[in-house]
């Protein structure tokens, strides 16, 4: 088999057997507290990290809402 083919074939195999596993042992606790709810946060807290990195955050959001509309009403009513 090719190195490059046989690499690819390896890392899908592994990436495979890690999203087996994990639906698995999710499966068999439910949503009671387990082993897997660090890991959980920090797939949560990655994903909201992204979220905010690429979409910004929900602060900013408002701030700059906030400074829009408080300048809009000084120069309307001065």
């Amino acid at each position: 088999m090719d190195p490059k083919t046989d690499k690819l074939v390896r890392r899908a195999t592994m990436v495979a057997t890690i999203t087996a596993s994990y639906f698995l042992l999710t499966a068999d606790y439910g949503p009671e507290p387990n082993v897997l709810d660090p890991i959980k946060r920090a797939l949560k807290s990655a994903e909201h990290s992204v979220k905010s990195l690429v979409f910004g955050s929900e602060k900013e959001s408002q701030e700059s809402e906030k400074g829009k509309g408080s300048s809009n009403v000084a120069r309307e009513h001065p």
